[in-house]
């Protein structure tokens, strides 16, 4: 009897890495919200607004939890082999 030859398969499929891709890519942009830039042209006046704006104070966090959703939802997902 002749064995089939199998490729060695990945963990994940093509599926599971682009969604993890997602997901990094949704934890980077909310860091980068969270950090926010440049916030006080003068390093003695501490401007409330900017350091507590929306976009950083519930924006960004918002998307970074959401991110590692999608990387726990991106592992766990199992994908179809063809036989």
């Amino acid at each position: 009897m002749a064995e089939k030859k199998t490729s060695p398969s990945s963990f994940f499929g093509k599926q599971n890495y682009v969604w993890m891709a997602a997901g990094a890519l949704l934890i980077i942009i909310g860091m980068f919200l969270m950090s926010g830039g440049k916030s006080n042209v003068n390093p003695a006046v501490f401007d409330a607004q900017a350091v507590y704006s929306p976009v950083r104070i519930t924006v960004a966090p918002v998307l970074i939890i959401i991110g590692l959703v999608v990387e726990v939802l991106a592992i766990f997902r199992t994908t179809k082999h063809a036989e």
